[in-house]
């Protein structure tokens, strides 16, 4: 059972991680065909959202032990949050500027 419930999660982290790629293609072609502020900053927001989901899913596959097991899960954690905290903040620029 546990198995296929790991195959599960790794499926639905193939499918986010595929969507929010996608999403970043429709962002960058929408601002090849209209070279906006706007465009550009939800592109760069999407991509930063896309790296992020990409860490996530690395550092899930990782596993941390030893003594600075606690230590290293936390630096593992904040470098997951940068670039959605990154990529929200452009889209937030994108859509108020």
């Amino acid at each position: 059972m546990v198995n296929i419930l790991n195959a599960v999660l790794v499926l639905m982290r193939l499918i986010l991680f595929g969507l929010s790629l996608g999403l970043t293609v429709i962002s960058f072609q929408s601002y090849q065909r209209r070279q906006s502020q706007r465009l550009q900053y939800a592109f760069i927001g999407f991509a930063f959202i896309s790296m992020g989901v990409a860490v996530t899913n690395l550092s899930t596959q990782i596993g941390t032990s030893g003594a600075a097991a606690g230590t290293e899960l936390v630096l593992i954690q904040i470098s997951e949050t940068v670039p959605f905290i990154i990529g929200f903040a452009m889209i937030y620029l994108s859509l108020y500027r």
